[in-house]
This record gives C-alpha cells, structure tokens and sequence, in this order.
C-alpha cells in the first residue's frame, strides 16, 4: 500500500461509488505458489457470500489464480520473503473488483506477444494474461505493470 492511501482510495478510481463500495477482503501472502490456493479460496468464500456476480464464480477464481501466480512467478520470483498483495472489494449495482499487487520491477503488458497466433500458440508465456483478459469484464495494469485491477459485473 502506498503511504498514507487507504484501500477505499485506491478503489475508486474505478466507476464504483467509494460510498457503496464495500472491502471484503485484503491479504498479503508470502510469494509461493503453496500461499496461492488458501487465498484463492479465502477470497472466493467472500466472493459467494456477496451474490453480485452469481454464477461467475469460476471465472473469478480462475483469473485470481492466475493473477496471483504471475505475481509470485513473474513478479516477485518466487522469493518467499517477498509479499503480494490482493484487495477485493465489491459493489452491489456494479460487481467485484479485484486488485493483486507484487514487488516485482513490472512490465509493459503491450509486450506480451498474442497467444493465440502463429509461433506464439505453442509459447509458455502470455496466456495467464490472455485468460485473465478473457475471463474478466475490464482490466488494466498500473503502477509499471506491478498491479493488475480485474472487474467482473
């Protein structure tokens, strides 16, 4: 978190109202990919509690683990004494959102060549991107690449 900035801060910069929004879960996890399961768990648990996104369950879990596999993998090279970070918050009338952070030196996300085309179908790299893309209703990358912020309505 930056200094000072309060999670409702960094949440409305989406069109969800800072009002109506609601915080229900904010984890910080060591950078292993055994850390990534309980937390896609603990979030999804929150997830279902909240019903705004009934029947979207699957998606959301799968672009979280992806999100935060490539924050331990990519971002903080599975160097468990480093942290990353997931806020999930929700708004009745608009849906979830979802922002995973890592310490990692980032990246440009127009970098990443498309998965779905020519030599790049048989490529390791891209495709959690690609999937999270697909699975998600908007999502952008800030802060150099180190925070992806995932909505699903």
């Amino acid at each position: 978190m930056e200094s000072g900035a309060s999670p409702e801060e960094h949440l409305k910069e989406y069109d969800f109202d800072p009002a109506k929004l609601s915080l229900r879960v904010r984890v910080k996890m060591a950078a292993n990919r055994n850390s990534i399961d309980p937390i896609v768990e603990q979030v999804m648990d929150a997830v279902r509690e909240i019903h705004c996104v009934d029947g979207k369950a699957d998606a959301i879990e799968l672009a979280l683990q992806e999100a935060l596999a490539n924050a331990v993998v990519h971002g903080a090279k599975e160097d468990s004494s480093k942290v990353v970070e997931c806020l999930v918050a929700f708004e009745e009338d608009r849906g979830v959102l979802i922002i995973v952070r890592d310490p990692g030196a980032g990246f440009d996300p127009s970098s990443i060549p498309a998965c779905t085309v020519g030599e790049n179908l048989y490529s390791n790299h891209g495709r959690g991107i690609f999937l999270i893309s697909q699975l998600m209703d908007e999502v952008t990358f800030r802060k150099n690449g180190t925070e992806i912020r995932m909505v699903k309505r």
